[in-house]
């Protein structure tokens, strides 16, 4: 397989999360080394240093088929690191005064799927962002006949959940005077152009269209347009690049775009893990805060989000103290032996 990379960055030398210093020469040539190793089809990553992008590069092809190259314009799936940008879109709603945090979201806009169960009444946006609902991630993965059901009574126990943001976008469309379909529209207003990011899109366009790469699985490349609706999908159809969702990590990491309030409301613990969660166990987290989760480190607390639309895959991570963090995004299911060869170069990111 033939692989090109097309390195963006300024600077000669990155930052490791130590604060040791290498080469870009040399972070160019061992990502390449872990793509080809690890068989990642393409990528597109970028890395933080004193709170600025400082390393930029595309890796690999847009089609295994094709060999077409990844390049600046090539556009991915953002998977579940939607999640965390749609947070920081309900704090901009909340810092506007349209939408009360701790407010029942049964109050804005009823639940017709779940109305034989009065206790989803207690639902709220910050419950929502934390996956403290009681929704299941996606009600077809639990129950057979697809109905919706709460796991437990909102608030008294953490279940991540797409449903639940699915749930607070239709709210946040209601309260905005428009519908799912039109939510990217006001996104677009209220932070993409703001964060001046391009692409960084949740409905399907041309653009889209035209740039975005084809997911793998160990067949070979699958149908690229399986997320690409009209309907602004909260919790997994953010299309986007390096640079575009690391724009997003930069304001995290300057806390620019909100408020100080709403960044410590994001960042903070909002519900903290028992210890027979599988997060706690297999991955070190310890709860989660409204959009991100948390995992203390020896370098200071990681804020960090996975996406998983299995053909698609996507990692980002910040580390506020070291003013460090990292996104990367790629078109097949490898995100993980990528990462644990990642670690051995730039530290631990995950």
């Amino acid at each position: 397989m033939i692989y090109s990379c097309c390195s963006q960055s300024a600077i000669e030398q990155v930052k490791t999360i130590s604060g040791k210093s290498i080469k870009v020469i040399k972070l160019d040539s061992a990502i390449q080394s872990i793509v080809d190793s690890v068989q990642v089809p393409g990528l597109s990553i970028a890395i933080m240093n004193d709170s600025k992008i400082v390393y930029h590069n595309t890796f690999g092809v847009a089609n295994i088929n094709t060999q077409e190259p990844v390049t600046n314009e090539s556009i991915f799936e953002a998977a579940s690191l939607s999640k965390p940008l749609f947070a920081y879109f309900v704090m901009k709603q909340v810092e506007k005064g349209i939408l009360d945090l701790d407010k029942p979201l049964f109050n804005y806009l009823p639940h017709p799927d779940i109305s034989y169960d009065e206790s989803y009444q207690l639902i709220t946006a910050r419950m929502v962002l934390c996956h403290t609902t009681g929704f299941p991630n996606w009600r077809k993965d639990d129950n057979k006949d697809g109905k919706l059901y709460l796991k437990f009574n909102p608030g008294t126990g953490f279940n991540y959940s797409g449903e639940g943001y699915q749930y607070l976008a239709a709210v946040v469309a209601k309260i905005n005077g428009t519908d799912p379909n039109g939510l990217d529209g006001i996104f677009q207003n209220e932070v993409a152009k703001p964060l001046k990011t391009e692409p960084l899109y949740y409905n399907r366009n041309d653009k889209i269209k035209k740039h975005k790469v084809y997911g793998h699985n160990e067949k070979g490349p699958t149908d690229n347009a399986q997320y690409d609706g009209n309907t602004f999908g909260a919790a997994y159809s953010l299309h986007t690049e390096a640079v575009s969702y690391g724009k997003f990590l930069v304001a995290l990491l300057k806390e620019e775009g909100l408020t100080k309030n709403s960044f410590d409301e994001m960042l903070k613990e909002q519900v903290h893990f028992k210890d027979y969660n599988h997060l706690k166990q297999e991955v070190g987290q310890t709860g989660w805060g409204l959009g991100l989760a948390q995992k203390p480190t020896e370098y200071g607390m990681m804020h960090m989000h996975t996406g998983n639309n299995h053909d698609f895959q996507a990692y980002m991570m910040i580390l506020p103290e070291k003013e460090f963090g990292i996104v990367f995004f790629m078109n097949a299911g490898k995100a993980i032996p990528f990462i644990q060869r990642l670690n051995a170069i730039i530290g631990p990111v995950f």
